[in-house]
């Protein structure tokens, strides 16, 4: 099924269709999801995603990052469907199957670095920077971590414990895993007035790190990894200063820390690299992976140099951890990737985040990003740069009116993450809709 005209909106939103399963969603799903806006999906090609009513959304979210070869991407169902006539399960954790090493070795193979490497599969992104704690706690033999405010890590308890992005995630469920410190993670736009450079900002979260961190909260020598996200995802899409990566690189060398990148939303082909600290030619220990590892199919995995990844049987398993399934969706990603998903992603998301920085609104504060990890802060005015929470939610909103499907990370910040297959069309219609919303909700936000 091909989709001519997109977006195609039918009837007012929601429809009678997707009222009544919203209905029965409030009756026996958990609360604790968060749904921006009344979205049912039944269907999707590319970046159409059709409703139960029969509207049809440019989808500018990708599953939050995920579908990275778009919905349905016909190459995808085809290694999905052979997968399963063959066999849908056999633990990986006590049995061999080849598509697993095959995979494990493609993963090792696109890791930047000279190191030989090993893979963990798991089924998520948290259950991978869990994998990853265990396994710097278990290699160094020591047990701090330290981690940045704004970062999103999982809402697993571990996982849990290394994030610091909004108060809610940890509200009533403490206490938490221990021995975690949290330092201050560069962002340019909202440094301080004497941090006039990026440089100068990352800088200041360097010596941070050594000056408070290191001297009133934990010795280096008790810190077993750093985790970091090399593009900061649920914290706003923020993008490091050049200085910052490569000082972390140094300040671990220097003290014997393992420094652990969570690619979970940057990774695989999004940002215009396989990996997004490629851009900053900096090496990590341990890289964890998920969402768009398998486009769609849960999958995760902790990526470590083989030195480090020695922990014995029985240490660390999952049960559905690299599903035969999942691994052969893996594959395939992999190798649409190579064959110009990547290169897409670059190349589109240049002309993406020009076209959104060139739009003329007092209420676009900064449009930052790389490939198709872009970000667009939204202030109440320009010059005062103050935080417009409330007028981009009602941005979200009217998007979703208008037949386009966006999502919010950060406090104030617009996210756009589409399938690395968005053509320039795409991306000038997404940027027509969303200057249209941006009107809409600024007449109704004062």
């Amino acid at each position: 099924m091909t989709y001519t005209k997109v977006p195609d909106i039918k009837m007012p939103l929601p429809g009678p269709r997707a009222k009544a399963v919203i209905a029965l969603d409030n009756e026996y799903v958990s609360p604790s999801y968060t749904r921006g806006y009344p979205m049912v999906i039944v269907r999707g090609r590319g970046l159409a995603a059709e409703d139960c009513d029969g509207n049809v959304f440019l989808d500018m979210t990708a599953g939050i990052a995920v579908n990275c070869a778009g919905h349905s991407h016909p190459r995808i169902v085809e290694a999905i469907k052979q997968a399963a006539e063959n066999f849908q399960h056999m633990s990986g954790t006590d049995f061999y199957y080849p598509v697993q090493s095959q995979l494990a070795e493609m993963i090792s193979r696109h890791t930047p670095g000279n190191t030989p490497r090993r893979v963990f599969f798991c089924n998520s992104g948290t259950e991978a920077n869990e994998g990853a704690l265990k396994l710097a706690r278990w290699y160094t033999k020591r047990q701090w971590a330290v981690s940045f405010r704004g970062s999103f890590h999982g809402r697993t308890y571990g996982s849990l414990s290394l994030g610091c992005s909004k108060a809610i995630h940890r509200n009533h469920f403490a206490p938490l895993p221990s021995a975690v410190a949290h330092a201050n993670y560069p962002y340019p736009y909202r440094a301080a007035p004497h941090l006039n450079t990026p440089e100068l900002a990352g800088q200041d979260c360097l010596d941070y790190l050594e000056n408070v961190v290191f001297k009133r909260e934990v010795q280096p020598e008790e810190v077993a990894c750093i985790f970091v996200e090399p593009i900061q995802g649920e914290g706003g899409y923020v993008v490091p200063p050049d200085n910052w990566l490569p000082g972390l690189r140094r300040l671990c060398d220097r003290h014997g820390i393992l420094l652990v990148f969570d690619e979970v939303q940057s990774g695989m082909g999004r940002t215009g690299r396989f990996f997004a600290h490629e851009h900053w030619g900096v090496t990590a220990d341990i890289i964890t992976m998920a969402k768009g590892i398998a486009a769609g199919m849960p999958l995760g995995a902790v990526v470590a140099k083989r030195e480090i990844m020695t922990w014995p049987p029985g240490s660390h398993a999952s049960t559905f951890g690299g599903n035969p399934i999942a691994c052969h969706a893996g594959v395939e990603t992999i190798r649409l990737l190579d064959e110009g998903l990547t290169k897409n992603a670059a190349e589109v998301g240049d002309y993406l985040r020009g076209r959104l920085a060139a739009l003329k609104s007092d209420h676009i504060g900064e449009v930052r990003g790389k490939g198709l990890m872009i970000g667009v802060e939204i202030v109440k005015s320009r010059a005062g740069k103050e935080k417009a929470p409330a007028l981009r939610n009602e941005i979200e909103q009217t998007a979703f009116a208008r037949g386009m499907l966006i999502l919010g990370c950060g406090e104030n910040t617009i996210r756009f993450c589409p399938s690395l297959v968005i053509t320039k069309a795409e991306a000038d219609k997404a940027v027509e809709l969303f200057e249209l919303a941006l009107a809409d909700a600024a007449a109704k936000v004062k």
